[in-house]
C-alpha cells in the first residue's frame, strides 16, 4: 500500500509515540508490511479482519524474539498465504 510522504510522517510519529507509551521503544516499525497486510486481509476476508491480522502478526513477531523486522515478515508472509489460501477456497468451494 502506497501512502504519501506527509502520511508516512505522521503514521511514523505516532508509531514511536504509541511505541514508547506502551513501553516499548526502539521499535523498528515496516509499515509498509503491516499496511499491506491489513489491506490483504480486509480485501479477501473481511473488514474487520485487517486489525485483527496485524495485532496477530505484530503479537507473534514480538514473542520471536529480538530480530522484528525480519519476524514481522515472516509472520506477515505467513497471514498473506492464509489469506491467499481462504480466498482459495472460497471461490472454490472447498
Amino acid at each position: 500500500m502506497t501512502i504519501s510522504d506527509e502520511e508516512f510522517q505522521i503514521l511514523n510519529e505516532w508509531s514511536q509515540d504509541l511505541a514508547q507509551a506502551l513501553q516499548i521503544p526502539q521499535l523498528p516499525i515496516d509499515h509498509e508490511v503491516l499496511l499491506d497486510l491489513a489491506r490483504k486481509s480486509a480485501d479477501t476476508i473481511t473488514h474487520a479482519a485487517a486489525p485483527v491480522a496485524a495485532f496477530l502478526v505484530g503479537y507473534a513477531a514480538g514473542s520471536r524474539g529480538p530480530d522484528a523486522v525480519d519476524s514481522l515478515a515472516s509472520a506477515a508472509d505467513v497471514a498473506s498465504t492464509l489469506c491467499d489460501n481462504h480466498q482459495k477456497r472460497h471461490h472454490t468451494g472447498e
